[in-house]
C-alpha cells in the first residue's frame, strides 16, 4: 500500500512540475510578427512632377549595414541628378533596380532588415566585431583584384566620371585594360581604348607591373576592317525630357521675328567693366548678362511676354518674377535652368548666378529648383555659330529668344562713311495665340535699345 501511494505521489509531482514548466516555455517561446523588421524603402517624390528616374550609381550592395542619412544611390531625372539617402539603420537585404534601370516614385528601391532594438545591446559587441571583420575581408578582396564577381555582375573599379565617359561611348569597362592602382580603370585607359590618345600613353601602376605579361616583340598584324552594326538606344535623361517638351512645343503656333543689333558700343562698355567685374568675383564678363538684364527691362514694359497660358480656363497668368531660363550645353545634353528674379538684380549679380548655373551644369549637380518656375527663355546659339534660327517655345512659357554670333561687318555711319561695326542677329519666337506681331516687335525694340545704348543700364 505504501509503495502504491509513493508511486502515485511521484507521478503527480512529475505531472505538476512538467505541465508547469511546459506552460512556462509556451509563454516564453513564441513567434510574433512584431519581431519581423524587414522594411521596404520607397522612392519618395523629389518634386517638379517627376514620376520616374534612372538609377545611375549604387553606393551600397546587398549585405551592407547602413545608418540614417548614409548615401544609398544616385538617380537622374529628366532635369537633375539627386542622391538618395537612407531613412533607417539596418542591413540591406535586397536591391530592386540595377544601374540604368527606371525606378518609379512610390515604388521600393531597397529592402532593409532593421534589427529590433530590444536585446541588441547584448549582441552589439559581437555583431560589431563580426561586421568589421567581414567588411575588412571584403575590402581586402576588392582591393586585391581589379574586378570582383558579385552574383552575375562583374564590378570594375572606376570613378563615377570614368563610368559616365564609358556610358557615353557604350563601352564595357570590363574590356578596358586598367593601369590604375590595384586594377582601377582610369580616364586615360578609356581614352586609349577608344583610340583618342596614342597607345602606351598610360604607364601601368607599380602594383600591376608584376601581373602584366611581357609584351611580345613581334608586331601585331592589322585587324580586318569590320562595318559597325546598327544599334537601338532607348531615350533616357535629357533626351527623353527633350522628346516630351518639344512634342508639347510643336502644339504651339509659333510667330517668328528677327532683327540685327549693333553691339559696337556694348563691346567697348563691356571692356571697360571687365576689371570691376573681376574684382566682384566675375572672372570674365560676357554679353549674356547684358542680354538677360535688357530682356528683364523689356518684360517690365510688355508683361504679356512674361506670362503663361492656361488652356483649361482660357486665361493668362502674368508672372511677377522675371525668372529667365538660359540654355546651357552640358555633358548630359542641353539643359535650361533659370536665373531667379532678374528684375531685382544688377548685371554683376546676374553674371554670378549665370556662372554658378554653368558650373553646376558641367558637373551634373543642377537641382530641380534650378529648373522650376521659368517665365521667359534666352538661348545663345552664337557661342557655337550661326546667325538666325527658329527657337522652340518651352510650354507653358509664351516666348523665347535666340542670339546668333556677333560679327565684325562694314556699316555706314551718319556721315555715309564705311566703318567697322559689331553686329549680332537675334531671332524671337512667340505664341501667336496670345502675342501678336506688333507686341513682339515692340518688345524686341526695347531690348535692342538697351544693348545698342548700354549707358541706359546706369539709369536702372
Amino acid at each position: 500500500m505504501a509503495t502504491h501511494l509513493l508511486r502515485n505521489g511521484a507521478t503527480c509531482w512529475l505531472l505538476r512540475n512538467c505541465i508547469s514548466r511546459q506552460a512556462t516555455l509556451n509563454r516564453c517561446l513564441h513567434v510574433s510578427s512584431v519581431l519581423d523588421k524587414k522594411i521596404s524603402f520607397h522612392l519618395s517624390d523629389i518634386g517638379e512632377g517627376i514620376r520616374e528616374v534612372t538609377v545611375k550609381e549604387w553606393f551600397v550592395k546587398v549585405g551592407d549595414t547602413v545608418e540614417q542619412f548614409d548615401n544609398l544611390c544616385e538617380v537622374q531625372s529628366d532635369k537633375a541628378s539627386v542622391t538618395i539617402t537612407s531613412r533607417y539603420d539596418g542591413k540591406i537585404t535586397k536591391i530592386h533596380h540595377k544601374i540604368d534601370e527606371i525606378a518609379l516614385v512610390g515604388r521600393p528601391l531597397v529592402d532593409f532588415d532593421v534589427l529590433d532594438e530590444e536585446g541588441d545591446d547584448a549582441d552589439d559587441s559581437s555583431t560589431t566585431s563580426s561586421e568589421s571583420s567581414s567588411s575588412e575581408s571584403e575590402q581586402e578582396k576588392s582591393t586585391g583584384a581589379g574586378a570582383t564577381p558579385t552574383g552575375a555582375r562583374l564590378i570594375t573599379l572606376a570613378t563615377p566620371s570614368v563610368r559616365r565617359l564609358a556610358k557615353e561611348h557604350q563601352l564595357d569597362l570590363a574590356k578596358v585594360p586598367a593601369t590604375g592602382k590595384n586594377g582601377r580603370v582610369l580616364k586615360g585607359d578609356v581614352l586609349e581604348f577608344l583610340g583618342h590618345v596614342p597607345p602606351g600613353t598610360n604607364v601601368p601602376h607599380p602594383t600591376l607591373v608584376d601581373k602584366k605579361p611581357a609584351a611580345s616583340s613581334a608586331p601585331c598584324s592589322a585587324a580586318p576592317v569590320s562595318v559597325p552594326a546598327d544599334r537601338v538606344e532607348v531615350l533616357k535623361g535629357v533626351r527623353k525630357a527633350m522628346l516630351k517638351s518639344m512634342t508639347e512645343s510643336l502644339k504651339i503656333p509659333h510667330f517668328a521675328y528677327s532683327d540685327e543689333i549693333d553691339m559696337t558700343q556694348l563691346v567697348q562698355f563691356r571692356n571697360q567693366l571687365q576689371a570691376v567685374a573681376k574684382e566682384n568675383g566675375v572672372p570674365k564678363l560676357t554679353f549674356m548678362p547684358f542680354c538677360i538684364k535688357a530682356a528683364s527691362v523689356a518684360l517690365s514694359k510688355y508683361p504679356i511676354v512674361n506670362s503663361s497660358l492656361d488652356l483649361a480656363s482660357e486665361s493668362l497668368i502674368f508672372k511677377g518674377a522675371h525668372n529667365i531660363s538660359v540654355a546651357i550645353d552640358t555633358p548630359q545634353g542641353l539643359v535650361v535652368p533659370n536665373i531667379k528674379n532678374c528684375q531685382a538684380k544688377n548685371i554683376i549679380e546676374i553674371a554670378k548666378d549665370l556662372n554658378a548655373l554653368v558650373e553646376r551644369g558641367r558637373t551634373g549637380t543642377l537641382s530641380p529648383s534650378d529648373f522650376a518656375d521659368g517665365t521667359f527663355s534666352l538661348s545663345n546659339i552664337g557661342v557655337i555659330g550661326g546667325t538666325y534660327t527658329h527657337p522652340c517655345i518651352m510650354a507653358p512659357q509664351v516666348a523665347i529668344g535666340a542670339m546668333g554670333r556677333t560679327k565684325a561687318v562694314p556699316r555706314f555711319n551718319d556721315k555715309d562713311e564705311v566703318v567697322k561695326a559689331y553686329v549680332m542677329s537675334v531671332s524671337w519666337s512667340a505664341d501667336h495665340r496670345v502675342i501678336d506681331g506688333v507686341t513682339m516687335a515692340s518688345f524686341s525694340n526695347v531690348w535692342k535699345q538697351y544693348l545698342e545704348q548700354p549707358a541706359l543700364f546706369l539709369l536702372l
